[in-house]
């Protein structure tokens, strides 16, 4: 606003009086309005010769007027009486001073007495008038309030024998509070005789029982204000059955006050705090897991302290919704400028996840040195994070099932995991991980359990592999029979015991919507952590490294692809090589029996394919039959010892370690078709040079010295 404005507001206001002509009238404007005008009509009718009847039939019509509405509001019998008796009087001033004149010093003294008593007696009728009105509001509310004791007596003195009877505890309620929601009530219990709260929480289930509570719906007992006290809340509504949309509300969050997750059966938000707690969902298929991962992504975007790294070996299923629609180019901002993903890193093949955990470690490592002066300034041991220095959130989408795996490159995944969970907790870098069910190969790592406080269960009513007890340990009373429903579980944080919840139920429009509002919010990795993370955060979106979101085409272990050149085309069985394993389910299952009577007994090899290549079959010219010259050759001399560029691919594959080499990657080194590749790489197997290791889609062959 300039200063011109201002100084006109200014003027404009300060000009006067401000009169609302719209306001009632006062004791003193009442009266000073009552005398002026009994004094003008005065005045009128003795200049006039006016008939000094019609004012007093004005003054009883006025009473009379005032009278019938002061009953119809229920006025008091004081108000009515001032009122007319205001009118009666005024009447009769004014008759009066028609006839001997109004002009008189007797005629102005006695109206200006009649002027102050009609303003002392209006504003007593009206003081009058407010402690009525304060009054009946108050009896109201008293009877309000007894109705309600009422029922809190009820229900006190109904828990007090239930509880006594069924637990052999005897309680005192100091309190019984109804939830604004309507959905239930908590009650403050003491129980006597040194008896603590744990002991309560085990009868949950029989004490909802004989209470005839709704399906859904629990008594749960959990720690008081002291040791010695106990709360019981106790739902009567079933809030989990129906879906709670994720809220609308998109604002600012931060790490540092909580991150939203969804909300208890008694409507209050429950949220997790992150900066030092890593997270543990799990959930089997069909709970709502994906959902709820989608949840907690949407309140990383959110906050503008955090940026999100993503790993999912499932196809990147879990970020892709977040990345996409940006990459593609789909979404703008307000005034029309690109939008940045809502996940800041997305690994989705086992390559690019080694290299987010080596960049994540080196992150970690550097700012462990390079903020030392920070630190020492802020007297802190923790890392002040903020939207300058954001804190990292690692989500590994059954990442609880990678840190138990047998498989190699699942284990040097888990090493780096658990290396980020043990090391980085100081300087901001946090992990939640997912799992399909709370077991003890997965809960079994002391890792996950002292750090993963922060820990979610969402059962969807299965019973299998959902150890509450080893999931929530030492909280009682909890089952998966109370939780039946999608989205619906059990969420425990350091801050609040472990109890039902229901998950925010978003939906695709929402994750682009959240994008977009918060593309502007994600901080920016600070300098010092990008030096450090290299070229492998840097270029992270560069489109061979995001080839794989975008490439719709079939990948490398599609049977489609087997086909001569990598081109899609029919699924014929004449594409489909034997060690590919992509054949019908009973060639795979015979293909693994052959192999498991291979590994139990001696049993002899098979015949050698013949030098000479079988005649063509009759039927239809199909161009899978049809392989060129050179790939023809080579498979050929792969049978006889192998062809010119099979060495190299031994150097390579030796070069590669124990991990080996895919076919696909052994093609693209040398520049052959992935078929001729495959049967020259088959042979040398054969002849003892290579080690194939069947591992499904993972198959790699490995030289004998790292075999």
């Amino acid at each position: 606003m300039s200063t011109t404005t201002a100084t006109s507001k200014k003027q404009q206001v300060s000009s006067g009086p401000v009169l609302d002509w719209a306001a009632g009238h006062g004791p003193v404007t009442g009266a000073l309005s009552a005398t002026t005008g009994a004094f003008a009509l005065a005045t009128t009718g003795a200049a006039t010769a006016m008939p000094p009847g019609w004012v007093l039939a004005a003054g009883a019509a006025g009473a009379l007027g005032h009278t019938v509405a002061g009953l119809r509001i229920r006025n008091a019998g004081r108000t009515l009486a001032t009122r007319a008796a205001s009118w009666l009087v005024g009447a009769g001033w004014t008759t009066w001073a028609m006839t001997t004149g109004p002009l008189t010093w007797a005629a102005l003294g006695s109206l200006a007495t009649i002027g102050i008593g009609i303003g002392a007696a209006a504003r007593s009728s009206a003081l009058y008038e407010e402690a009525r009105e304060e009054e009946a509001i108050a009896a109201e509310q008293r009877a309000i309030a007894l109705e309600l004791s009422a029922e809190r007596r009820a229900i006190a003195e109904a828990w007090v024998e239930r509880i006594q009877r069924i637990c052999s505890i005897s309680v005192r309620v100091l309190a019984v509070e109804m939830w604004p929601t309507g959905t239930g009530y908590s009650l403050d219990l003491e129980p006597q005789g040194g008896i603590t709260w744990d002991r309560i929480a085990g009868y949950s289930v029989p004490l909802s029982g004989d209470a005839k509570l709704p399906h859904g719906c629990t008594a749960t007992a959990s720690p008081g204000i002291h040791q010695g006290r106990t709360i019981l809340d106790v739902t009567t509504v079933n809030v989990l059955k129906e879906d709670c949309p994720y809220p609308e509300d998109y604002g600012r969050l931060s790490v540092l006050t909580g991150l939203p997750w969804g909300v208890r059966t008694n409507g209050e938000v429950v949220s997790a705090y992150l900066r030092e707690q890593c997270a543990l969902v799990v959930g089997p298929t069909g709970s709502g897991k994906t959902n709820m991962l989608h949840g907690i992504l949407a309140s990383f975007a959110r906050a503008d302290d955090l940026l999100t790294f993503v790993i999912d070996l499932n196809a990147g299923s879990a970020g892709l919704p977040w990345v996409l629609p940006a990459l593609k180019g789909e979404l703008k901002t307000e005034d029309n400028k690109p939008v940045r993903p809502g996940v800041d890193w997305l690994a989705g093949t086992y390559e690019e996840a080694l290299l987010m955990l080596d960049a994540v470690l080196a992150i970690g490592l550097h700012r462990k040195k390079a903020y030392q002066d920070l630190l020492s300034k802020a007297n802190t041991d923790l890392l002040p994070i903020s939207a300058k220095i954001p804190q990292i959130m690692l989500v590994i989408d059954e990442g609880a099932e990678i840190l138990v795996s047998t498989d190699r490159q699942m284990k040097e995944l888990a090493k780096k995991i658990l290396e980020v969970i043990r090391m980085l907790r100081a300087m901001g870098i946090r992990t939640v991980l997912t799992a399909l069910g709370a077991t003890g190969s997965v809960l079994g790592n002391l890792m996950i359990r002292r750090e993963g406080k922060v820990r979610v269960a969402l059962t969807g009513g299965e019973t299998e592999g959902m150890d509450l007890g080893k999931m929530f340990p030492g909280r009682r009373g909890l089952r998966v029979e109370q939780a039946p429903y999608k989205g619906a579980g059990f969420m425990g944080t350091p801050e609040s015991p472990a109890a039902l919840f229901k998950a925010w139920r978003i939906l695709p429009n929402q994750i682009r919507e959240i994008t977009v509002a918060t593309s502007e919010r994600h901080p920016r990795l600070d300098d010092v952590s990008a030096k450090a993370a290299g070229p492998a955060y840097a270029r992270r979106w560069d489109a061979n490294r995001t080839a794989w979101m975008l490439d719709l085409t079939l990948t490398d272990d599609d049977p489609a692809e087997e086909s001569p050149a990598g081109q899609g085309g029919l699924n014929l069985s004449a594409l489909r090589p034997a060690e590919s394993g992509q054949g019908s389910p009973e060639d795979e299952m015979l293909r693994r029996f052959r192999q498991e009577i291979d590994a139990q007994f001696a049993t002899a090899p098979e015949p050698s394919t013949p030098d000479t290549p079988p005649a063509r079959p009759g039927g239809l010219n199909l161009s899978a039959l049809r392989g060129d010259s050179r790939d023809a050759e080579e498979a050929t001399a792969g049978r006889e010892g192998g062809p010119d560029w099979l060495a190299d691919a031994i150097v390579a594959i030796a070069e590669a370690g124990p991990t080996g080499m895919k076919p696909s990657a052994v093609a693209d080194r040398v520049n052959r078709s992935r078929q001729a590749v495959r049967e020259a790489l088959k042979a040398a197997a054969e002849r003892g040079e290579l080690v194939y290791r069947d591992n499904g889609p993972h198959s790699v062959y490995v030289h004998p010295d790292h075999a």
